[in-house]
């Protein structure tokens, strides 16, 4: 492991790599929340889970205001 990602906490080890378990557990659970099990694939890197988590997490916040 590098400096740089025990420095940081892993951050810049984890930028290219793939999603972290934790990620891959919570874009689980907003894909069945949102009745979109596509958006769960377990290959995705770190930014597209965060970008597929983010999302999810926006459209369940705009369904939940009506």
């Amino acid at each position: 492991m590098s400096m740089a990602a025990v420095k940081f906490g892993g951050v810049a080890e984890r930028l290219g790599g793939q999603m972290t378990r934790a990620q891959a557990a919570r874009l689980r659970s907003l894909a069945e929340e949102a009745y979109q099990p596509r958006q769960y694939a377990g290959d995705l890197t770190f930014e597209e889970a965060e970008r597929r988590i983010g999302a999810l997490k926006a459209e369940i916040a705009l369904a939940d205001s009506f």
